[in-house]
This record gives C-alpha cells, structure tokens and sequence, in this order.
C-alpha cells in the first residue's frame, strides 16, 4: 500500500481520514493475505479518497504564492517611495 503524504494527510478532513485509515488497515491485511488482486482496488480507491485534500494543499499553495507576490510588491513600492522622498530632500 502506498500512502499519501504527511501534508495531504493534515488536510484530510475528518470523515475522511477516518476512511483513508480504515482503508490502508484493509490494504495492509490483503496484502499479507497476498491478494494483490483486491490490494488494487482498495489503492484506487485511497487515492481517489485523497484528491480534495491535494486541491486543498495546491490551493494553500497558490494563496501563498499570491501572498508572496504581494509582499514583494508591497517592499518595491517602500522602496520607490523612500527613494522618490530621498531625492525630494536633495533637492
């Protein structure tokens, strides 16, 4: 069984970590089981489990991106400002 990550696991809401868990229990006992056949299905089914919370994390990703650029536009325009005040005073 494979799981997803750390990050995608913090974002999974509750109903749903309570099923990816109950499904990687299921997985894990079918494989000692050998019945690779079945571990297939209860791996697609993990991961069609987990595609909102990895929208979420891409989501939280894209906002901290738009904050970054935000940020950085915001200490440009300080620094526009001080420099325009510098030369005001120069002159």
């Amino acid at each position: 069984m494979r799981h997803c990550s750390v990050q995608v696991r913090g974002l999974l809401t509750r109903d749903e970590l309570d099923r990816y868990n109950a499904l990687i229990e299921v997985g894990h006992f079918l494989e000692s089981q050998t019945r690779y056949d079945l571990v297939y299905t209860v791996q697609k089914e993990i991961d069609t489990l987990i595609i909102p919370a990895i929208e979420r994390l891409k989501e939280k990703s894209r906002q901290r991106d738009r904050d970054t650029e935000a940020y950085l536009a915001s200490k440009a325009e300080a620094s526009r400002d001080a420099r325009f005040e510098d030369d005001d005073e120069d002159e």
